[in-house]
């Protein structure tokens, strides 16, 4: 299924990583003149970015739709080759890289969930688990059954893990993928758009968490508040044009929203919070 991300199983040619104990350090993401055009038209979609993500940063991608956000983090994710550029993670080209090992690095949360499971959340969530399985066998032990309960308890699941997926809202469904991007440990996570179709009090626990969690983080997100007082990190995009990379308060500048977005932006202060806060207008 196209818009599931699920992790490759073992091969005999690809052994086990023996060395897993856990969540590892996050990664170091640097992406180097990366771009993508459709394959028979050669249409540009995305034109070269570059930027450097340090460990444990979380960035967040803004733009309108059709900025070329869900196309850069295919790429990311290895969903899609650059059509030229590349991707590394700690120094690694990850297309140099085994799918198998990509998924023990990298995970990824995308906006549309399938509802056709024949699966209760608790087997969703411990499909984590796949890259970092010893053998073709089911789960490689306590370890694997405690790193899915763990994930369960975080996006506060414990009572829905023997639903099916396919009876679920679509923000429990969000929460479930969530989660099971937790159980598989990665040291990057890619996120497109987590909060849709979340109630207000699931968007602030799911953003907490993206805070709280010691991976380095990649997330789409529209809105450019919730980007701001999230992301240590934005890269803003138009028309699949890299517009600026920085902190939120040098790339989300009043001249720079207007731009990409074709309104009026303000940068307000509010009270009695004193925050700032974008407001937009035709």
């Amino acid at each position: 299924m196209k818009d599931l991300v699920t992790p490759p199983l073992p091969s005999e040619s690809d052994p086990p990583d023996q060395s897993h104990n856990g969540a590892s350090a996050a990664a170091h993401l640097i992406v180097e003149g990366a771009c993508w055009s459709v394959p028979r038209s050669q249409q540009r979609v995305l034109h070269p970015v570059s930027f450097d993500l340090a460990s444990g940063r979380v960035l967040g991608v803004v733009g309108p739709n059709g900025a070329g956000k869900s196309t850069l983090l295919r790429l990311l994710y290895r969903f899609n080759a650059p059509t030229a550029g590349c991707v590394k993670v700690d120094g690694v080209d990850i297309w140099s890289m085994s799918a198998r090992k990509v998924a023990q690095s990298v995970a990824a949360v995308l906006q549309e969930q399938p509802t056709d499971f024949a699966l209760n959340v608790r087997e969703i969530v411990a499909l984590g688990r796949t890259p970092h399985r010893l053998g073709f066998g089911g789960m490689s032990g306590a370890n694997d059954a405690a790193i899915v309960q763990d994930a369960l308890d975080h996006l506060d699941l414990g009572g829905l893990a023997h639903r099916q997926l396919g009876t679920l809202s679509g923000g429990e469904r969000q929460r479930v993928m969530v989660a099971r991007a937790l159980a598989q440990e990665p040291r990057l996570l890619i996120l497109d758009e987590p909060t849709n179709h979340l109630d207000i009090r699931h968007q602030l626990e799911v953003l907490a968490l993206i805070r709280d969690l010691p991976f380095t983080i990649v997330t789409s997100l529209h809105d450019l508040n919730m980007a701001a007082s999230t992301c240590d990190d934005v890269l803003m995009l138009q028309a699949g044009q890299p517009l600026g990379f920085g902190s939120p308060d040098t790339v989300l500048t009043e001249g720079a929203v207007s731009k990409a977005f074709c309104v009026s932006a303000r940068q307000e202060r509010l009270a009695p919070s004193d925050i700032h806060h974008l407001t937009f207008h035709l």
